[in-house]
Order: C-alpha cells, then sequence, then structure tokens
C-alpha cells in the first residue's frame, strides 16, 4: 500500500514539472469545466431544483480530462506527437493516452448560453436568459479556463386546456378528435417540447391504425396561448391554452384512408429453378396472397398465416409490424423487405403490398464455449453445440440438435482428493427440439388477422447425464410437448399439456456412502436424505402453465412492471395406472413400470418493480414466491432435487453462497459441506431483492442491493429431510435472511460482466430453535443481526462473510 501511494506521488510530482503551457497557442485556454448558477425569478421564485444538473448536461464539448488541475491526456497528446499513419502504432497510443485540445472561447460560451435558452424554452420556462462567460485560471501559471453561466429562471408555464381544431365533421377530423382521448398532454402538467412531439407522433400512430398510410406527424402543427393568464386558480400562474390541428397546406391524399388490393411474396430462393412464365412460378392467387417461389421450397401456408393483410382489408400499422415481425420470427430469412405501392389510377386508396425475403441457409453449425465460477466455491466450462435444420418440412419448422459436456470443479476450500469428492460435477447429454409456427392440435386454428404473434409447438426430448464426481451419476431421461402463443405484446403464455420425465440414480459409490453412515458427525437426517437421492426413481407424467405479462409503459413514465407466474401439477394420470408393490412393500407409493409416481402441485410467482429515480440511477425490485406440495401418492415421498428450491447465489440471495442457505433456521454444518458440498435445498421459497443502480458512465455502473429471504421444507422431518428448524412454521419470518453489499456492472452493450461484492446481515440460524441433538448449541443465544460481528481486520471473518459473485447479466 505505502508503495502504490509513493508511486501516486512520484507520478504526480513528474506530471507537475511537466507543462503543456509551451503547446498552448498564444491567447487560448485549455477549458477544463463549467458551472451553472441558477436563480429563479425574484417575484414568482419558481421551484429550480435539479436544473443546475440538467442545464451542465447540454454543455458542449466536454471538458479536457485533468489530474489535481493537470491536464494530462492534453499533455499526452502533445507529448506523443503527430504521427506519420493514421492507423499505425504512434497514432494508436495517442488516441488512447491522450486528448485533442479544447479551448474555452467567448464564442463556445455563447452558444451554449443559447441552447441553455433554448433548453428552458423547451421545459416551459418561457423568457428565462442565460449568460455566459469565460473564467480563466487564478493560477497564471496555468493556461486553462472554466464556463461560468447565469441563468435567469422565469415560472414554469403549465396546460389549462387543450383543444383539437377541425374544419367539418369528416371522417378524418373525427378519428382526430377521437385521439384525443389518450393524450399525452394533461392539464396541470409542464408544457415540454419533448411531450409536444410524442403526442404528435402518437397521434399519427393511431390515425395509421386506422388506414391513413400517408399521414405524418409533420402534418400536425400546436399552437400554444400563453395570454391567458391564471385562468384555474388550481394551477400555477403561468398557464396555457394549447390547439392542435392539421396544418392548412397538407394535402387530401395524406388524410385519406388506404385499403389492401393485392400481397405479393417473392421467396427469394433459387430463380435459377425457375420456370420461363413467372406467372406459373407465382401459384395460385388466394386470399389476394400471390407467392412467387421459384425453388419452391416453403408450403403457402406459411405466409397465410405469417402475413395477417387480407385483400380489402383496411390498411393498419399494428398489422403492418405484426406481419414483419412474424416473418421474422420464422428464423428463415436472412432478410425482410417490405414496401406498399399505391395502384396507378386517379383518386385511388388502394395499396398493393410487396415482401422481398432472402432465405437463410438451410443448415447451420454454431459452437459455444463457456466459462463460470460461482459463489460456493465451484467453477467450470461447458461447451456447446448446436445444429440447426430450418423449414425441415417446408413449413418453416426448426429442427435443433444439441449436444453438450461440461464440468465444475473445487476452487476453494482445500483440494485435497477428499475435499474434491462428491463436490465435483460433469454433465454431458443432448436435447433436440422441433418448433412448428402453428398450433399442432385437433380441431383448433388461428386467424393470423386476429393474433399478435404466430403460435408455436414445440417438441423437445431431453437425455442428460449429471455425474457427481466419485459419488453417483444422476441420469435423466425427459420429453415435453408445449404452445407458446400471445395476443399482444404485453402478455405471453406457454402450456405445456405433455411432460414426461424419468430420473434415476446409476453408479453409486457404496464404499463412500459406507464412509458417510460411519461417520459420526453426519447427522442422521442428513444421511436418510442423501440415501433417498442416490437410491430413489421418479416417474413424473404432469403439465404445466406459464403467463408473463409485462406492460409497455406510457411514454415519460417512471415505472415499469413484469410479472409471471406458473402452475406445474403431474402425477394423476399415472397414478390412476399404478400399482401398488406387493406385499410387504403395499404401503410404498405406487409404482408404475417398477418406478414410483410422483405426484404434486407447484405454483410459481414473480413479480418485479422498476423505477427511474434520474437518467442515472434506477431502482430496481424483484419478488419471488415459489412451493412444491407432494400429495396423494407422494405424501411420504421425498421431492426431488431438481423440483425443489435453493437459497443464494449470483441472483439470489448474493449474501449467501449458492445452496448454502436454509432450510429454515438449519445453520450450516462444517462436516456435511466437506463430504457433499453445498446441496440445501426445499419446498417453499420467498425472496425479496432490491438494489439502486447507478450510471457513472457507458461502460461503467455500480449498484447497492439488499436482499431477504430464505427457503423451508413441507411435511414431517422424515419426509423431508430435516429436523424441526428447517420446516415451514407459524414464526417463519423470523427465519428470514439479509444480506446486501456494492456492485460493479461493465456494460459492454453485447453483454454486462458483474461482480457484487456481499456479506449477511441476518443469519436465522442464530436464535433460532435448538437442535434436538445439542440443546446447548451457542448459536441459540445470538442475536441473529450480525452487525456486530463484522470485522474487515479478519481473515477468518472475511473468508465466512464475504461473498464475492461473479457473473454475466443483471440479477433481474
Amino acid at each position: 500500500m505505502k508503495n502504490s501511494l509513493l508511486a501516486i506521488l512520484v507520478f504526480c510530482f513528474i506530471l507537475s514539472g511537466c507543462s503543456v503551457n509551451k503547446y498552448i497557442p498564444e491567447g487560448q485556454s485549455l477549458y477544463v469545466g463549467a458551472k451553472v448558477n441558477v436563480q429563479a425569478d425574484s417575484v414568482s421564485k419558481p421551484s429550480v431544483s435539479g436544473l443546475a444538473s440538467q442545464l451542465e448536461g447540454i454543455v458542449k464539448p466536454p471538458p479536457n480530462k485533468t489530474l489535481l488541475g493537470f491536464p494530462w491526456k492534453v499533455w499526452f497528446y502533445y507529448w506523443i506527437g503527430e504521427p506519420k499513419k493514421e492507423k499505425g502504432l504512434k497514432a494508436w497510443f495517442r488516441n488512447k493516452l491522450g486528448e485533442a485540445p479544447r479551448f474555452a472561447t467567448q464564442r463556445v460560451a455563447d452558444i451554449n448560453a443559447k441552447n441553455m435558452e433554448s433548453f428552458l424554452d423547451n421545459e416551459g420556462y418561457y423568457r428565462s436568459s442565460v449568460k455566459g462567460d469565460v473564467v480563466e485560471s487564478a493560477k497564471k501559471s496555468r493556461r486553462t479556463a472554466t464556463m461560468v453561466f447565469d441563468a435567469y429562471v422565469m415560472p414554469r408555464y403549465v396546460i389549462n386546456e387543450i383543444s383539437y381544431v377541425v374544419p367539418d365533421s369528416s371522417t378524418f377530423n373525427k378519428d382526430l378528435v377521437f385521439a384525443k382521448k389518450d393524450t399525452y398532454l394533461k392539464k396541470g402538467d409542464p408544457i415540454r417540447l419533448d411531450v409536444i412531439s410524442s403526442e404528435r407522433n402518437r397521434i399519427d400512430n393511431e390515425l395509421k391504425g386506422k388506414g391513413y398510410y400517408y399521414f405524418n406527424p409533420d402534418y400536425l402543427i400546436i399552437k400554444v396561448d400563453t395570454t391567458i393568464g391564471k385562468v384555474d386558480s388550481t394551477l400555477g400562474p403561468q398557464q396555457v391554452n394549447l390547439f392542435l390541428e392539421v396544418k392548412p397546406e397538407t394535402a387530401q391524399n395524406y388524410l385519406k384512408q388506404y385499403f389492401i388490393n393485392q400481397i405479393y411474396v417473392n421467396t427469394g430462393t433459387d430463380a435459377s429453378k425457375a420456370e420461363t412464365d413467372s406467372a406459373t412460378n407465382r401459384g395460385p392467387v388466394r386470399r389476394g396472397l400471390s407467392i412467387t417461389d421459384p425453388g419452391k421450397l416453403y408450403k403457402r401456408r406459411i405466409f397465410y398465416d405469417a402475413i395477417g393483410f387480407r385483400r380489402g382489408n383496411m390498411y393498419t400499422n399494428t398489422m403492418h409490424d405484426v406481419s414483419l415481425q412474424r416473418l421474422v420470427n420464422l428464423q428463415n430469412f436472412k432478410f425482410v423487405r417490405n414496401r406498399f405501392e399505391i395502384v396507378p389510377r386517379s383518386d385511388s386508396a388502394l395499396l398493393d403490398v410487396y415482401y422481398d425475403l432472402s432465405p437463410l441457409k438451410k443448415k447451420s453449425l454454431q459452437t459455444q464455449l463457456t466459462a463460470s465460477t460461482k459463489s460456493n466455491n465451484l467453477g467450470g466450462s461447458q461447451l456447446d453445440v448446436t445444429w440447426r435444420n430450418r423449414n425441415s418440412f417446408k413449413g418453416a419448422e426448426l429442427l435443433t440438435i444439441n449436444p453438450y459436456v461440461g464440468f465444475d470443479v473445487q476452487l476453494g476450500g482445500g483440494t485435497s482428493e477428499a475435499r474434491r469428492t462428491g463436490n465435483e460435477y460433469i454433465r454431458y447429454g443432448l436435447k433436440a427440439s422441433l418448433s412448428f409456427p402453428r398450433f399442432i392440435v385437433p380441431f383448433t386454428r388461428i386467424r393470423p388477422e386476429k393474433s399478435q404473434a404466430l403460435p408455436k409447438t414445440i417438441l423437445t426430448l431431453t437425455y442428460e447425464n449429471r455425474i457427481q464426481r466419485n459419488f453417483y451419476t444422476l441420469r435423466s431421461i425427459r420429453g415435453d410437448w408445449s404452445y407458446n402463443w400471445r395476443k399482444n405484446q404485453e402478455v405471453e403464455h406457454t402450456l405445456t399439456p405433455i411432460s414426461i420425465n424419468f430420473v434415476e440414480p446409476r453408479n453409486v459409490n457404496l464404499e463412500l456412502l459406507s464412509d458417510i453412515a460411519d461417520d459420526p458427525n453426519v447427522n442422521p437426517l442428513d444421511l436418510d436424505r442423501i440415501y433417498k437421492t442416490v437410491d430413489q426413481k421418479y416417474f413424473i407424467a404432469g403439465s404445466n402453465y406459464t403467463i408473463s405479462y409485462r406492460p409497455i409503459p406510457r411514454p415519460f413514465s417512471r415505472n415499469q412492471f413484469a410479472f409471471s407466474a406458473g402452475i406445474d401439477y403431474g402425477g394423476n394420470l399415472l397414478s390412476l395406472l399404478a400399482k401398488r408393490p406387493a406385499a410387504p412393500n403395499d404401503t410404498l407409493p405406487k409404482e408404475f413400470l417398477h418406478v414410483p409416481v410422483f405426484q404434486y402441485v407447484k405454483l410459481d410467482g414473480d413479480a418485479r418493480y422498476y423505477r427511474t429515480i434520474t437518467p442515472g440511477i434506477k431502482w430496481a425490485n424483484r419478488l419471488l414466491l415459489g412451493a412444491i406440495r407432494p400429495y396423494g401418492n407422494s405424501k411420504t415421498m421425498q421431492t426431488p432435487l431438481f423440483k425443489q428450491y435453493f437459497g443464494g447465489g449470483s441472483t439470489g440471495i448474493r449474501a449467501f453462497r449458492a445452496r448454502a442457505l436454509g432450510p429454515g433456521a438449519y445453520p450450516p454444518d462444517t462436516a456435511r459441506i466437506n463430504l457433499l458440498g453445498y446441496q440445501q435445498f426445499a419446498d417453499i421459497r420467498m425472496e425479496f431483492n432490491s438494489e439502486l443502480r447507478f450510471q457513472l458512465t457507458k461502460l461503467i455502473n455500480i449498484a447497492a442491493f439488499m436482499d431477504a429471504g430464505n427457503i423451508w421444507a413441507f411435511g414431517d422431518s422424515l419426509r423431508a429431510g430435516y429436523d424441526s428448524r428447517g420446516l415451514i412454521s407459524r414464526g417463519f419470518l423470523r427465519q428470514l435472511a439479509v444480506g446486501g453489499g456494492i456492485g460493479l456492472r461493465l456494460d459492454f452493450s453485447f453483454l454486462i460482466f458483474r461482480l457484487d461484492l456481499a456479506t449477511p446481515f441476518r443469519k436465522p440460524w442464530y436464535k433460532g430453535l435448538a437442535d434436538p441433538d445439542n440443546p446447548d448449541d451457542p448459536t441459540k443465544n445470538k442475536s441473529p443481526w450480525v452487525f456486530n460481528e463484522v470485522n474487515f481486520g479478519s481473515k477468518a471473518w472475511r473468508k465466512e462473510n464475504l461473498i464475492l459473485n461473479i457473473a454475466v447479466g443483471l440479477p433481474f
């Protein structure tokens, strides 16, 4: 640390000895910053809170960067010198380490002052004034200057009334007036230019939804009357009336409704396969669609379903956008170009529609290598190979085959063979899916002109082996038949009526299992849970449904919501077909093909709320709720791990390692962790996350966050595998874990690299129920709030309580 401070001091001393003054032209000063002083009108005294920072944000150009007052980047720029080649190494160093000088001049200050006055006018502060001056540095040895602006701010005008002015009762004028009901211009709101622009765009969008294809927002004008005084005593002293009307020079063709004539589709397939007669290539005209497919690679139904326009229908921008989106989402075309042409005849109100498509390669192969680190001291990698076959059966189907292999190894906490045994994983498998851009179900057919997006039918088959090193292998075979559809951009549905999963533990290391059983430090309930994990087979046949609701926020709204919920249930049908095992095992769950049938119901919910406090500060919140309850045939069976929940980790309660938290007040057991790593799973999850996100630059963001929650188990100790401390009870809220910390996020546009450093605030196993086998457990007398234990100087405390989460993407 001392060496680092010494190096900084030496660096600063060297820079102070270097001068850029000899490079600066005579009479010029380097621009190093700006300051805005805001003075409210002394009579009306308007609120000017936050206005100074907004005005500073529009000052151009940005100042030269300085370090302790020294313009070091400009010094590097001059010191490196003029490069001989624009793309040489010298030019690269000059551009990366240095920056061209920017000088403070009165002309630049005056231009910025005018821009500030325009900004104030656009925000409704009419007749405000700004004066800018260049202030030289008080130190004569520095050839630097700042620009200082004095803004005199008048009261802000608010909207009293808005009127839509129309000359007659034509269809267009009726539609224009009808658009007023959803106006963004509200009584009492400040008058702002960006809101007025958005209002014009909103009206244009609504009119295009009623057939006015050639209408444009530039044809609307909004006139402002600032002379009305204080008409409404409940509003501010400065009020305006707004009058919206169509510009008188607007041609009548732009105010006309248009209808669809013909739709032409060119698939862009191999023209060499085309017949001589292009009319033959087009095939029959159906529903007004004329399809040219020289290669005869596509079934015509694809385009009948994807394109919602029909001959004789009124043009709407909604169907325009939806049809394009559907064609793109087929994932069969590289480009989708669309144009509209008016039918060439006098006073025509008909449009011909053209779609020109460029197909993607039918087959493609993609390889992806990923790496990960986890808060439970595991790190690993996975290799995915994805083969795609598009348009498999000429109906825009997508066949995907994805073999993969990955591993997780122990990174910390000791590297002995005993420590790694059972704590490291290898997984490999194969996933195949076939997606159809339609419902594959009898007697059901969608109407393309009524739906937002084409539905999908997805058939999926997955085979996976998950090897817990030197312990056992878990084999899973799963098949799903799913439907995905949505009526609009906000609501999405996923229904899986058929989901069949066979899970089988294999290759159990009986020697290790015997060692665990003989270990006197292992809790008997933990041992029983381990036995069930490596011995229990499952046959699960069920269904699930998920709905996702993401409302589109209104323009200028600071609030954003998202909600998703799902239900997963299974075993009902198979339990009717299953049989009880023969005596003396006739008290065990019923079996199908000699495998116990798992009967359960599972509910999940995810609610999110985001609020934009300022352009650079966002508040994000998430609430997660979930529960799975075995019943009927499975009321005495342990819930399989892949259906349960865990706490902690980089996307959960970040102050606790993944799968290390809970359930309930169940304490972390060093002996168990050493044997099998972090393996805490349970039937119920409740979690709340909140974080403030600060944007420092386009690349660098930081966050402060707090997480709370836990997991719990249903039923009795024998079924759940935990004693009373891990079971759900009336006092479960007293068993919430709480943690928080700070985060660094690097936004590279295509991905966000995230580092979150967290520490526990509340440990639920403190002052919890006493261990039945250890009534003198010292943790039962500790306060669960652990602020008094914080000791950054202790290596042992840091190792246990400072949890670094490394991840890609935001946590929620």
